[in-house]
């Protein structure tokens, strides 16, 4: 009987013993297993060094991982350089620093985002009014459509945040990553970036795994969070069983877990 791991039918991806260890020796990631199901919104919930951008940043192969399997759907394991491509061109990724492009406008700031659907040829021939359209109604949705020509340099930095939604959400993905996505914003613009993301995941039933070091926030949005300390996942649950217990593994004597 063949033991390899296997992708559950509500499993959008699994991990299975994932390690990371830097080439200094680091061990930023210990052996962890875990699955994110569809339209879930899970937070990665702890202080700095904790490991959360390190275990996000492997679920696209960012970082690769030194040891065990990553399983997504539709790609099975993410073993080759051809499964990882494919799996990426699924999965959309939101950065703290929005890595816009500011000279450029909004809209081609979101176009950016279908290159990866594209062919070498293709590309040089540009978007299809249909991409423009999607991205148009990307725009829309997160409140800029009016700003779609505007240089992105001189838009707001919850603004530009929102670009960098609507850019994913042009990626047509199966899959949304959000690397401390509110940690520079102030709390009107971080609440509605947050609110934007959980409506994504409820509405288009696309699962979005988001690390923060924000308690209020990951309590408020999350749908289920996994705490990590050490490189280590210390809890696993809704925001609900967050006990104090749980908040001293993740924070241990820190008493301040909301920044």
């Amino acid at each position: 009987m063949d033991g390899s791991p296997k992708l559950a039918a509500t499993d959008i991806l699994s991990l299975h013993g994932i390690e990371v260890v830097y080439p200094n020796a680091t061990r930023a990631l210990h052996e962890t297993t875990c699955q994110f199901s569809d339209g879930e919104l899970t937070v990665l919930l702890g202080p700095s060094g904790a490991g959360k951008s390190t275990l996000l940043r492997t679920l696209n192969m960012l970082t690769r991982p030194t040891a065990g399997t990553i399983l997504a759907t539709g790609h099975g394991a993410l073993k080759t350089a051809a499964d990882i491509r494919a799996h990426r061109r699924d999965t959309a990724m939101i950065f703290q620093q929005h890595q816009l492009i500011g000279r450029m406008g909004a809209l081609r700031n979101v176009l950016i985002s279908r290159l990866g659907r594209h062919s070498v040829w293709s590309s040089m021939i540009g978007f299809s009014m249909a991409e423009r359209r999607l991205a148009l109604d990307a725009l829309d949705r997160v409140g800029l459509f009016d700003k779609a020509l505007t240089r992105c340099d001189s838009l707001s930095g919850g603004q530009q945040q929102r670009v960098g939604i609507a850019r994913a959400l042009t990626q047509e993905p199966k899959l949304i990553l959000a690397d401390e996505p509110i940690a520079s914003l102030d709390p009107a613009s971080s609440n509605r970036v947050m609110t934007i993301l959980r409506d994504v995941c409820r509405e288009d039933r696309i699962p979005v795994i988001v690390s923060l070091h924000q308690l209020d926030f990951a309590k408020a949005y999350a749908d289920r969070i996994i705490g990590l300390s050490g490189g280590k996942i210390v809890f696993d649950g809704p925001p609900e069983t967050l006990s104090d217990a749980a908040l001293t593994r993740i924070y241990g004597a820190q008493t301040d877990s909301s920044t």
